[in-house]
């Protein structure tokens, strides 16, 4: 005897199952790691990028370090 919500139900179920499913392939498969081990997969692939970049942010914070420790003052450098 069908009711009011089996069509609801029927749906919240699909949708659960949908959900459910997304979440089945999360994380690295041991064979993909050589992918992401390139060294051109690294977020500083180039040093020389890199080296700039902390120069601005020393540069422009004042700070000792670049990113990695805070600091103040009026980067006047």
């Amino acid at each position: 005897m069908p009711t009011r919500n089996q069509p609801f139900l029927r749906l919240l179920m699909a949708a659960l199952a949908i959900a459910l499913a997304g979440c089945s392939s999360l994380g690295v498969k041991p064979w993909q790691r050589d992918l992401i081990a390139r060294e051109d997969m690294r977020l500083d692939a180039n040093a020389l990028d890199t080296s700039v970049d902390e120069h601005l942010y020393f540069s422009k914070e004042a700070s000792s370090g670049g990113r990695s420790f805070a600091g103040g003052g009026c980067g006047c450098n």
